[in-house]
């Protein structure tokens, strides 16, 4: 057998040789995992699906889903990510042929790092039996009901405001009903950009940006790069955007001790769960912002984002001004530099009421995202197989009617990471076969009552803290 892309001058065909995915001529060399892991740097990265290798140099920066998520398996098995993500896996492998170059050796294991094979085979097997049972299938019916209960949402609050006016009570009440409406919008557009809802991914695409786009204000590309990250690698550093806290926080047991260890203070971490409250402010007027700007800024250059801030301000304050008019308060005129007179009201009013739903939703998001992940592992890359991957960085919560609609079903966030493309109205199916799993091969299958979960975040985050203080003044 060749080594380090030689062809091998072996008179036995090796498996597969010469003949890439669905039948395509490709790369006959052989290679050992020693050799494709040399392969996992930025400017040379190789990688192994079904033990074929493949050279994403230059192809990640194509990918559709972004280079870095793609870039995180670099000199690795990408196996189960590809299966996990793709829906059609088939019409994928089409893309994959021009950059087949080889495969793994056949006394090579098809897994790496030392993984265990029966653990991952029992896992395929599941997968094997989700698919065949059609677990993966979405029902139109559900989705079409969750979105017409977002919208009506949106309409009888826009419709009390418009009948009663903007009262104290009424604002509030308005509020509380956006804020639900735009929570649940959330975790729509997650069902849209996991593709699990259309049986076409182009329309999951179209009503992703629909949903994230025109009911929530936030860009679609952006959330697609940084999640499928959180996927692949969950809470990973280095990998997982999810667990950069931008040097705010110390998470997880090993980085306040390096964070310690180096001196390093840029907050009062030892304070941290307490601060943590005080973040939610700051989220609001950053969502407030954010919402305004995010679709400008995407495509924009810096240059035009401020002009295109003060217009998209005043489109929203002219949107509004017929619903928070009050006769003794003058309008104004706010001249655009994009040009034009834009005639708009500055009401009280409309200055406390977005940023109060912003308020609101935004602890209702913070608050489910990180109850599933934020106490379990925070580590750095540990090169784990797809099951012990995602079961150490996420538990469940308690199912219930409330919990699965307050958290858009991610109170089954275990299978919810290890089936990505799986509608959410499955999960509670799945579940039991996971759990069995989990007690055969004794891994921990963690469920929270949402209480608790909600306690684990501010335990977790003084855990942290406390690991960082006794680092920072003892070694």
């Amino acid at each position: 057998m060749g080594g380090g892309g030689q062809q091998t001058e072996s008179s036995e065909p090796v498996k597969g040789d010469g003949v890439g995915p669905d039948g395509g001529r490709g790369g006959s060399a052989v290679y050992t995992w020693e050799e494709v892991q040399r392969h996992c740097h930025r400017s040379d990265q190789w990688l192994v699906i079904d033990r074929k290798v493949y050279n994403i140099t230059q192809w990640a920066k194509r990918h559709p889903g972004g280079i870095r998520v793609i870039s995180h398996f670099a000199g690795e098995d990408a196996t189960e990510a590809f299966v996990a993500f793709h829906p059609d896996p088939n019409f994928v492998r089409k893309f994959l042929k021009p950059l087949l170059i080889g495969e793994l050796a056949p006394t090579e294991p098809s897994q790496d790092h030392g993984k265990n094979a029966a653990l991952v085979q029992d896992f395929q097997a599941l997968r094997d039996r989700v698919e065949k049972e059609g677990l993966l299938r979405a029902r139109p019916l559900f989705f079409s009901l969750y979105l017409g209960h977002i919208l009506l949402l949106e309409a009888l609050a826009l419709g009390l405001l418009w009948v009663w006016g903007t009262s104290w009570s009424i604002t509030l009440l308005c509020s509380l009903m956006l804020a639900t409406s735009q929570a649940q919008a959330g975790w729509l557009q997650h069902d849209y950009g996991h593709l699990s809802v259309c049986k076409k991914s182009s329309w999951n695409h179209v009503l992703h940006k629909f949903v994230i786009g025109h009911l929530k204000g936030a860009s679609a590309n952006w959330w697609n790069h940084r999640h499928f990250q959180h996927h692949a690698k969950p809470s990973v550093f280095s990998k997982d955007p999810d667990v950069n806290s931008l040097h705010v926080f110390v998470l997880g047991d090993k980085q306040p001790v390096e964070y310690g260890i180096k001196k390093l203070k840029y907050m009062p971490y030892h304070h941290q769960h307490q601060y943590f409250f005080l973040s939610k402010f700051l989220n609001t007027f950053h969502g407030f912002l954010y919402r305004i700007t995010s679709t400008s800024i995407e495509h924009i250059k810096a240059m035009y984002v401020i002009p295109i801030f003060s217009f998209c301000l005043s489109w929203t304050s002219t949107t509004y001004s017929s619903v928070f008019h009050h006769p003794d308060i003058p309008d104004h005129v706010f001249t655009s530099e994009l040009g034009g007179e834009i005639s708009y009201q500055l009401n009280v009013d409309l200055i406390l009421f977005l940023p109060m739903i912003e308020f609101l939703e935004s602890h209702w998001f913070v608050w489910v995202t990180q109850m599933n992940h934020l106490p379990m592992d925070i580590d750095h890359e540990r090169h784990q197989d797809w099951l012990t991957m995602q079961l150490s960085a996420t538990c469940n919560i308690e199912q219930s009617t409330f919990n699965d609609w307050f958290s858009g079903h991610l109170n089954f966030q275990i299978e919810h990471h290890l089936f990505p493309t799986m509608p959410r109205h499955n999960y509670h199916l799945v579940a039991p076969l996971v759990r069995a799993l989990c007690e055969k091969h004794g891994l921990s299958y963690q469920v929270k009552t949402l209480q608790k979960a909600i306690i684990d975040v501010v335990r977790s985050l003084k855990k942290s803290g406390d690991l960082w203080l006794d680092a920072y003044l003892h070694k």
